[in-house]
């Protein structure tokens, strides 16, 4: 077998194929290898031990973007175009990002202290790679991408709409603040999302009546329009996972059958 198709097979889709030990090993690690990796995130001291946490996982990430993007040609199938293509996928994307905080490390003239500390959390999106659960809700979200656009679009409109009113029919001044309720249409935007959303912190709330009854109406809308997606998602997970089911119970027959052809020609010899 071509050694790059050895490497591919351990370094794809193990966890959901079933294609082997080596597979399953290999994707528990890197697991564990980004978990590290964002440790040092969840404080705000710097020591050794954070530097190594960040280096060897960093080198780590280097060796298996190199050997993900020698074996493109296996996962996208494009031939001598995948190669190409790869860099540019949004995993690989994602990859490269994560591996630019190292250095700042490595290199003291890197000095964006604050943007590296960013891009090192963009590792833990490198857990759909390797978690499951991620990974059918990204297919979800791509095969639903077209619905899930337009409830956004419907969501951003409602906000839109919502902030423009209540900016033009919220003119009392707030008893507790002596000011406007919004001081900017951007303040009216942020109190929308927040009705929209039904989370509600309390620092912006409307004080005339008929603030409060545009509030009313567009926390039941809110409501509705943040229910839209969840559904969506939440049936298409559980199409995704049947899907998997019969595609492992299919893959199942195909091995037990190509066994059994194998073993045929034994038993009639003898």
């Amino acid at each position: 077998m071509n050694i790059r198709k050895k490497i591919y097979d351990i370094i794809g889709p193990g966890y959901l194929e079933d294609d082997g030990v080596w597979s399953q090993l290999y994707h528990m690690s890197m697991s564990a290898v980004i978990a590290v990796s964002i440790v040092p995130l969840m404080f705000r001291e710097h020591s050794t031990l954070f530097w190594y946490c960040d280096i060897i996982p960093a080198l780590i990430f280097v060796i298996d973007y190199v050997l993900r993007w020698i074996t493109a040609d296996y996962e996208l199938k494009k031939g001598w175009m995948s190669f190409v293509i790869y860099p540019f996928t949004f995993m690989a994307i994602i990859d490269m990002l994560s591996i630019l905080p190292t250095i700042h490390l490595l290199s003291p003239t890197f000095k964006a202290a604050r943007i590296t500390r960013l891009l090192r959390i963009l590792r833990v999106v490198k857990f759909i790679r390797y978690y499951e659960p991620l990974e059918i809700i990204m297919a979800v979200i791509k095969r639903q991408g077209r619905i899930l656009w337009t409830v956004f679009s419907l969501a951003a409109f409602y906000i839109f709409i919502t902030a423009l009113i209540m900016f033009n029919a919220e003119e009392d001044i707030n008893p507790s603040t002596g000011e406007y309720l919004f001081h900017t249409f951007f303040d009216a935007i942020y109190w929308s999302a927040c009705t929209l959303t039904t989370v509600g912190y309390g620092d912006i709330y409307p004080v005339s009546q008929i603030g409060r009854f545009i509030s009313m109406i567009s926390a039941f809308v809110g409501v509705a329009i943040v229910a839209l997606p969840s559904g969506i998602i939440t049936a298409g997970y559980l199409d995704e996972l049947k899907a998997k089911r019969e595609q492992k119970m299919a893959k199942k027959i195909s091995k037990q059958q190509k066994q059994n052809q194998i073993e045929e020609p034994y038993e009639e010899m003898d």
